[in-house]
């Protein structure tokens, strides 16, 4: 995190900085560091992901011309190669630093060094000579990177806590990002619900100085013909990936992995397992699946979810020789968890979908301090139900978003009057089709899946990696994600549909992966992330859902249509919408984005318009 001023000394200050950087001690809870000059001022809190500290720690650089300071987190998977590149090209590197490494990068081959940067990371780099600071973020956007600019410079941190440390901001919702917050689907990269807080971009630097402040991409997919043949295309899916698992494997502490026993997560740890042994033959590797207290009385077979994970995941464990374990969570451990899972995203979340990622990071960090996951592989190879489905993929819309009820239709009458939530929704999806990489001379239909792909890339895999990332890091818990190597991802987008999906839902994953996997596996249906089945966990949502709606001194009142919402509550509450719902859906889900967003108001004191 940080504080960039052109008008004023930081100097006197530096107390403001320390309280920023100390709200991230749950990051990195190994290192601290903080450091302040006229005009610029850098804190750090470091985790340990290796056998020595000093990688994570920031770096600053005295040069006749002034000082460059820099500090990152996440990890550069290619730091050995960066390294060797910066010393052919004849620059120095003095520490082990990977923040030194940025540095010496920038100072070779200027704003562009980035691309040669490999990794899940976000890093800040003060340039004194030409006072300016670049805020950068890896390409898939694994790690987060906030700011917030005001005329005479800006404020950053890796989460909105280190900002709203400052008082120089004031947490205020904005009316007009409404709609993502009660669908964070919907949100654009970047966006955020507060006015003047901003994320930097997937792929994207901004570059802030005293008289510009502008943001370049330095990384996008690019669309081209895909020659290889079946077999050829399996094969190179599983080098990619295998080097993807092989690059993010830490050394010197202890590793895990998710294990759900789907294709995805298992071909993570099945990689995992080779390439550890390779350098080790007696190591093992941790693995942890999570299950809830409810499941055997009220799980339900969906079109989402039709088994439950934790007997695949037992059977994956024991055919990769892994050391296996399972957390089952009851609804008591989701309440109880809830209030973390806010701490960890200062923004509105996503209540027991949160709680059981955190439950389940939290045992986890007792085992190890870095682990991987087979998240993103849907996003990447198309496993979800809508790919399958003509009529959705057909509609001129998000074809994950279905046409029943939704809490954006309760919104007041003077508010829908200032944003009209239908249009926005179009708007948001016309903006991406726009930026949709085109192939010349593409037929249609497979036009139309490059499309859904990219719409996938956007929104919804953000949701996904914002998740993972802020409940693992909550812990002090470094969870990797190989399927967004960018290499491969690459690769697979241009990768044919008729190619992806044959032998059916992830088929090309599965002809990749195939031989390294337990059969029970290969032929598992695609199960989403689970989540909890309890009446008692669903009627506590309806109940604070209705005290929301029935408090004429909430918060959110001059926000809602009092009378649209309590139907829509006594619609769910009666169980009289499931219909309306795609693939089993949970009707009292809908419920969780406006208990929460009422929860962040009050919490974080966020004023309303």
């Amino acid at each position: 995190m940080g504080w960039i001023d052109f008008r004023r000394d930081l100097g006197v200050s530096s107390d403001i900085l320390h309280t920023m950087t100390e709200t991230m001690q749950h990051r990195g809870p190994d290192t601290k560091d903080v450091w302040v000059s006229q005009h610029a001022g850098i804190g750090h809190r470091g985790l340990t992901t290796s056998h020595s500290t000093e990688h994570a720690r920031p770096t600053r650089i005295e040069t006749d011309a002034g000082t460059f300071a820099a500090a990152h987190i996440g990890e550069l998977y290619n730091a050995p190669e960066l390294r060797r590149d910066i010393e052919a090209a004849g620059g120095a590197v003095r520490t082990a630093r990977t923040s030194e490494l940025l540095v010496r990068a920038y100072e070779l081959w200027g704003r562009d060094f980035v691309t040669r940067v490999d990794g899940a990371f976000a890093f800040a780099l003060w340039d004194g000579p030409h006072r300016r600071v670049l805020l950068g973020r890896d390409r898939l956007g694994i790690k987060p990177l906030y700011y917030a600019p005001y005329p005479d410079g800006l404020l950053f941190a890796s989460e909105p806590k280190g900002i709203m440390a400052n008082p120089r901001f004031t947490a205020r919702l904005d009316v007009h990002k409404l709609p993502l917050v009660l669908q964070p689907r919907l949100a654009l990269p970047g966006e955020t619900p507060l006015v003047g807080l901003h994320e930097v971009r997937p792929g994207h630097v901004l570059e802030c100085s005293e008289t510009s402040r502008h943001e370049y991409r330095y990384w996008q997919l690019t669309s081209r013909p895909h020659h290889d043949t079946f077999e050829q295309t399996a094969q190179r899916v599983r080098e990619l990936l295998g080097d993807a698992v092989g690059s993010q494997l830490a050394t010197g502490v202890p590793m895990g992995a998710m294990l759900s026993g789907g294709v995805d997560s298992t071909s993570v740890a099945a990689l995992a397992v080779r390439a550890l042994r390779e350098r080790e033959p007696d190591a093992a590797l941790d693995t942890f699946c999570v299950q809830f207290e409810s499941d055997p009385a009220h799980f339900v077979s969906t079109e989402l979810r039709p088994d439950v994970d934790a007997p695949y995941a037992a059977l994956a464990a024991t055919y990769l020789d892994t050391r296996h374990r399972t957390l089952t969570a009851s609804v008591e451990d989701l309440l109880d968890a809830v209030p973390a899972t806010r701490s960890a995203r200062d923004l509105p979340g996503w209540g027991q979908f949160d709680a059981s990622m955190y439950l389940l990071f939290q045992q986890m960090r007792r085992h190890c301090t870095v682990a991987l996951t087979g998240e993103a592989a849907d996003e990447v190879f198309g496993g979800y139900p809508y790919f399958f489905k003509t009529e959705l993929l057909q509609r001129p819309q998000f074809p994950w978003l279905f046409d029943g009820p939704k809490l954006s239709d309760c919104l007041s009458p003077e508010l829908t009057a200032l944003i009209d939530p239908q249009e926005d929704e179009r708007a948001r999806y016309a903006q991406l089709i726009r930026s949709v990489p085109r192939l010349a001379g593409e037929d249609a239909a497979d036009a139309r899946i490059r499309e859904v792909f990219f719409l996938g890339l956007s929104g919804p895999l953000s949701v996904i990696l914002d998740r993972k990332e802020r409940m693992s890091m909550a812990n002090g818990l470094d969870v990797r994600v190989p399927f967004c190597d960018h290499r491969l991802l690459e690769y697979v987008w241009n990768v044919p549909w008729s190619l992806k999906s044959r032998g059916g839902v992830k088929g090309l994953l599965k002809a990749a992966m195939g031989e390294l996997l337990p059969p029970e596996t290969v032929h598992r249906k695609k199960s989403a992330y689970p989540h909890v089945q309890s009446p008692r966990y669903d009627e506590g949502i309806i109940r604070e859902a209705s005290r929301v709606v029935t408090d004429k001194d909430s918060v959110l009142a001059p926000l809602f249509d009092a009378a649209r919402l309590d139907d829509l509550i006594q619609r769910i509450g009666a169980n009289r919408i499931s219909a309306e719902l795609p693939g089993g859906s949970n009707p009292a889900a809908l419920l969780i984005q406006l208990v929460e967003l009422d929860r962040w108001v009050t919490d974080y004191q966020v004023s309303l318009p």
